[in-house]
C-alpha cells in the first residue's frame, strides 16, 4: 500500500515546486532504487497533463563509468545529456543511494572530469538556469544511518522538513529579500570568523518550496571581488565522497588564498579545478525551522534554521556575479548558541545574533513564529 505522504508530496512537487503546466516536457532523474516516489510523479506529470521522462541512474554502473571516461568521452557522454535537457521545460531529481560512500572508489581525478565535462554544463549552467526544476533525496535506510536515528524516525523528520508551511514562509522572507536588495556591505562575525563583503547590485531570491526540497533560504551573490577575511565553517561538508571538517578559507580581494580542513590537500585539488573555484557564487541564509542539526547532506544543512552558506564557484544567472565554475560547494556555518553563535551585519547594522533575527521585520522567520499555527 503507498504511504499517503508520498502521494501528496508527489502532488506537491509537480503542482508546486516546479508548477508543471499542460504540455510541459518533464525530465524525472532517480539516482538509486525506485521507492515508489517516482512511479507517483510521472503518474501526477500525467494528471496535470504534462509529458514526462524518466532515466533511472544506477549508481555503480555510472561510478564505473565516469572512472574509465578520459575527458573527451566524458564531454561526449555530457553532449548527447545536455541536448536533452536543453528540450525540457522541468526537472525533478530524486536521488535514493543505498550507500552515501557509493563513490568513494571513483578517483579524485575521474569526479573532477565529471564535474567539469558532466555536472557543470548540464546542470549548474543549463538546468539551474533553464528549468523550473527541484533535486531532492529520499528518506531510506542509508540517509537514516547518515542522522544517526532510525528509517521510521528520519522519514517523519523528512516528511515535516520537506512539507513546512512554504507560503507562510515566502510571506516572512518578503522583508528579508527587500532588505538583502539594498544592502551593500555583509560582515559576518563568529568562532574563527570576521568576514565582508559587498552584495550591492546583486538581487536576492527567498526560496520557499520552488527549487530543492527541503527548502528554506533566501539567496544572493557577493559582488566577485568584494569579500576580505576569513571564515571557519563548523558542518561537516560532504563532497567528491568525502566528509569535510573545520573548513577554513581566507579571502583576499574575493578569492581563496588560503584553505585548510581534515583533508586540506583534496581540499586544494577541488578549488583548482577551474578558476572560477577560488571565487564565490552565492551568499545565502537558512531558515527551514523544521532542521536544525547537520546530517551531512547539503541539501538539507544549507536549509538549517540560524545557518547562513557562503559558496565558492559558480553563480546562478538570477544572481550572477559574473562567477562561472564546474565547482558549486554550498559550505556552511551554524550561527545559533549550540554551535558558537555569531553575528550577520547589514550596512552596520546587526540583523540576526546567535541564529535568530532581531529586527522586528524579520522576526517571522524565526523558527518559533514559523512553526507557529497562528499567522
Amino acid at each position: 500500500m503507498e504511504d499517503p505522504r508520498i502521494r501528496k508530496f508527489a502532488k506537491f512537487l509537480i503542482n508546486s515546486a516546479v508548477e508543471l503546466q499542460k504540455g510541459e516536457k518533464i525530465l524525472i532523474e532517480l539516482h538509486g532504487s525506485e521507492t515508489g516516489l517516482m512511479k507517483a510523479l510521472v503518474e501526477e506529470a500525467y494528471a496535470v497533463g504534462g509529458k514526462p521522462f524518466i532515466h533511472i541512474f544506477d549508481y555503480t554502473v555510472e561510478g564505473a563509468l565516469v572512472q574509465g571516461a578520459d575527458d573527451e568521452h566524458m564531454a561526449e557522454i555530457s553532449a548527447y545529456e545536455l541536448d536533452r535537457m536543453k528540450d525540457m521545460d522541468a526537472y525533478i531529481d530524486i536521488r535514493a543511494t543505498t550507500n552515501i560512500n557509493m563513490w568513494h572508489n571513483v578517483s579524485d581525478e575521474a569526479q573532477g572530469r565529471y564535474r567539469k565535462h558532466y555536472w557543470g554544463p548540464i546542470h549548474l549552467d543549463q538546468r539551474c538556469n533553464h528549468t523550473k526544476w527541484s533535486v531532492l533525496r529520499y528518506p531510506n535506510d542509508a540517509m537514516a544511518q547518515l542522522a544517526g536515528v532510525s528509517t521510521e524516525e528520519y522519514e517523519d523528520f523528512y516528511f515535516r522538513a520537506c512539507l513546512v508551511d512554504y507560503d507562510k514562509m515566502g510571506r516572512a522572507m518578503k522583508p528579508l529579500e527587500e532588505l538583502m536588495n539594498r544592502t551593500d556591505k555583509v560582515h559576518i562575525v563568529g568562532p574563527g570568523t570576521d568576514i565582508t563583503f559587498s552584495i550591492k547590485g546583486i538581487g536576492s531570491f527567498g526560496m520557499h518550496g520552488n527549487r530543492n526540497i527541503p527548502d528554506g533560504e533566501i539567496y544572493t551573490a557577493p559582488v566577485k571581488d568584494s569579500i576580505n577575511g576569513y571564515i571557519t565553517y563548523n558542518c561537516p561538508s560532504p563532497y567528491n565522497g568525502y566528509l569535510f571538517r573545520d573548513v577554513y578559507l581566507e579571502f583576499k580581494d574575493g578569492k581563496i588564498v588560503d584553505c585548510r580542513s581534515n583533508n586540506t590537500p583534496m581540499m586544494n585539488e577541488i578549488f583548482d579545478v577551474d578558476e572560477g573555484a577560488r571565487y564565490t557564487g552565492e551568499f545565502a541564509i537558512g531558515v527551514n525551522p523544521v532542521i536544525t542539526q547537520p546530517i551531512g547532506d547539503i541539501l538539507f544543512d544549507e536549509k538549517i534554521a540560524g545557518s547562513f552558506h557562503l559558496t565558492p564557484g559558480n553563480s546562478y544567472d538570477n544572481t550572477t556575479n559574473g562567477n562561472h565554475s564546474a565547482v558549486h560547494w554550498d559550505l556552511i556555518q551554524i550561527q545559533t548558541p549550540e554551535f558558537g553563535g555569531g553575528e550577520i551585519y547589514f550596512d552596520d547594522v546587526l540583523i540576526r545574533k546567535d541564529g535568530l533575527f532581531v529586527l522586528d521585520e524579520l522576526k517571522p522567520l524565526n523558527p518559533e513564529n514559523l512553526l507557529s499555527e497562528e499567522d
